[in-house]
């Protein structure tokens, strides 16, 4: 098998998800992040930059590896 390196961003929560509505919440669960200032690593898929798009203002994308 060909080892194929999957391009990932890391993405941090800036703002608190307490009072937002439904969908952003399970956005950004869906994400992994679990508060304020976690950042995780996620593959950069269409699918993952949707989420990050739709909470862009209480997310940061820190650095695209």
């Amino acid at each position: 098998m060909i080892a194929v390196d999957k391009k990932m961003m890391k993405v941090k929560l800036m703002r608190s998800m307490h009072g937002r509505a439904k969908g952003h919440k399970e956005c950004v669960m869906g994400l992994g992040l679990r508060r304020v200032h976690h950042i995780v690593e996620v593959e950069d898929t269409p699918s993952t930059r949707g989420m990050v798009n739709k909470v862009s203002y209480m997310v940061d994308v820190v650095e695209e590896v």
